[in-house]
This record gives structure tokens, C-alpha cells and sequence, in this order.
């Protein structure tokens, strides 16, 4: 059997990405085997390696994208670094997109650094989103596995897309999503929108018109789901049982609890697409860029889990 193809991209070069990837990579008997593609000048990464005394393990080759020129600014939202970063990721999705990697491990992005180089997009998911429309926010862990009906919006937008038939079609693909990369049978749990769910239509009424009406008929299709559940007390009947995917309807809701159980450890992955992407839970921590304190747990994991997506179902 052929070893699979792994891509890597740094993210944003301003923040702690080139350390935790750098750290990954030189991590004995961290990753599983497979040949791994890095999306970066391959002179930037030896160099990162060398400023923190690591030795880079696994099988690598290099591929530099064109016109990805960051500008050595460590620390802050950049305009270059951003414009570099995206292209690399840019340049990793189409080689996903190609059969050419078999999943893909992205560094974390600023979304300022983005904005700052013209990338109309929020995030990497929202650009995936633009090419595969049932691209789905998973937050996975062995303490707790989080899917997000919508992520990176402001609050008002979020809370108007919780509607009876986009629900419906979330769970779906998201139904689709998980049963393409885990053999593990799974329960999906989804949480209320309002305090108690609802209760009963006092403090709320999108549990009793939307919530509940869509998780009805995605069972009646055959999945096993069930809810609303009280939001304070859905994630807490999940923690422990990783055969159980809490359904979270905005980012926060879901994100707060998942960081707090596995920020880590935990692993952001991209389902509904013939690739699988992952990424660590967490953000550029521009704060500590370039103090070599960077914890490579989350991106550690974050490969893996591309490793063994492209080897067999989870």
C-alpha cells in the first residue's frame, strides 16, 4: 500500500504557525506515516527549525507558492504575511482539490491579516465553503467532538440561520460528513437556541418552530439524533462519550465549551468534501510569536487526524 500524501501549510507566518508546524514535524514517532507536502519555502521552514535546535523527521518535500512574499513581521496582523498565507493555503486546497495530497493541515490565519490583503473570505472554512456548500465546522476530541451550524458570523446573522429547512439540510451533510471519515457509530445531540431550550415557549420560540421540527424529520431519515437540549447542559452530557457529536448553532456556543474541555488536544475539521482539512483549535497567539512557548499539542493532532482520514475512516 502506497503511503498517503499529506499537505501542510504554515498559516499566518507573523504568528506562532512556523513554530507549532516546526515542532510537529520534529516530534519522534508523533505522526503516522505518510509523505508530507509543505506549502512554504522550504529555506523558511529550515530556518524556523534551526532558530528553535530541531531536527525535521518525517519524509517532507516543498512546495513554494508563487508570489507568497511575507514580510518577516512577527507579532501583529500583517497585510503580507495574510496575502502569504492565503496563497499557500490557496495553492494546498487546489493541490487537495487535484488528487494530489489526500488531506490537508492548515497553521492558524488571521482573519485581520486577510482582510488587510484584500482576501475576501473570513477563514479557510469559508473559503472552502465557496467550492463544497455542505463544508461543515467540526471540533473533535477524545473528551468531546463539536459540530457548528454556523461559525464565523456576527451574532445576528448566525441566530437568523436557524431555520426549520437550513437545520435540516446541516444535519444532513453533516450526517454524510462524519459517516466518511469514522466507522465509529455516533448520536448527535443538538443544543437550544434560547435559556432551558425554551422552556416551552416562554423564553423562546425557535425550539418549538425551527429547532425541533428539523431534528424530527432528520430522524424520520433515518438519523440518530435527538434535542434541543438546554444549551448549559448539552455539552456536559456529551463530555466523556466520544460517540457522542454535540450540534452547537453558533460558534461561541459550541467553542467555549470545547476549549475549555480540549484546547490542547483539540482538533478543527473540515467535513462535506472529498478531502478532509484540520487545523488546530486555536489562533495565531500573536502575543508569544517567536518566544519558542508556542504548545504544538493541537497541531500534533491536527496532522494525525489528516494522516489517518486519508488511511481509513476514523
Amino acid at each position: 500500500m502506497s503511503r498517503p500524501r499529506i499537505g501542510i501549510t504554515l498559516g499566518d507566518p507573523g504568528g506562532v504557525g512556523p513554530e507549532i508546524v516546526a515542532k510537529a514535524l520534529a516530534a519522534p514517532g508523533a505522526l503516522p506515516g505518510a509523505d508530507y507536502v509543505l506549502f512554504a519555502e522550504e529555506g523558511d521552514v529550515r530556518r524556523e527549525a534551526s532558530r528553535l535546535g530541531l531536527t525535521l523527521g518525517p519524509p517532507l518535500s516543498f512546495r513554494a507558492p508563487q508570489g507568497a512574499r511575507p514580510s518577516g513581521r512577527r507579532g501583529a496582523p500583517d497585510k503580507d504575511n495574510g496575502l502569504a498565507s492565503f496563497l499557500a493555503f490557496e495553492a494546498a486546497v487546489a493541490a487537495a482539490r487535484a488528487g494530489e495530497i489526500r488531506a490537508l493541515a492548515t497553521g492558524p490565519v488571521s482573519k485581520t491579516s486577510w482582510a488587510l490583503a484584500g482576501v475576501p473570505w473570513r477563514g479557510h472554512t469559508e473559503y472552502l465553503a465557496a467550492s463544497y456548500p455542505d463544508a461543515i465546522m467540526t471540533f473533535w476530541s477524545e473528551s468531546l467532538t463539536v459540530a457548528l451550524l454556523s461559525h464565523h458570523l456576527p451574532l445576528r446573522e448566525a441566530l437568523a440561520r436557524v431555520t426549520r429547512p437550513g437545520l435540516l439540510r446541516f444535519l444532513g451533510a453533516l450526517r454524510r460528513g462524519v459517516a466518511a471519515v469514522s466507522d465509529v457509530p455516533r448520536e448527535f445531540l443538538v443544543a437550544g437556541l434560547n435559556p432551558h431550550a425554551g422552556e416551552d415557549g416562554i423564553l423562546g420560540r425557535e425550539e418549538a418552530d425551527e429547532i425541533a421540527p428539523a431534528i424530527r424529520d432528520a430522524r424520520a431519515a433515518g438519523m440518530p439524533i435527538a434535542g434541543p437540549f438546554p444549551p448549559d447542559v448539552v455539552f456536559r452530557s456529551a463530555l466523556g462519550h466520544p460517540e457522542k457529536i454535540v450540534v452547537a448553532l453558533y460558534h461561541d456556543q459550541g467553542l467555549i465549551p470545547f476549549k475549555l474541555a480540549a484546547f490542547a488536544t483539540g482538533v478543527n475539521a473540515t467535513l462535506g468534501m472529498p478531502f478532509v482539512r484540520t487545523s488546530p483549535d486555536h489562533g495565531t497567539a500573536f502575543d508569544i510569536a517567536g518566544d519558542d512557548r508556542a504548545d504544538p499539542g493541537s497541531m500534533i493532532e491536527a496532522i494525525r487526524m489528516a494522516a489517518r482520514s486519508a488511511l481509513g475512516p476514523l
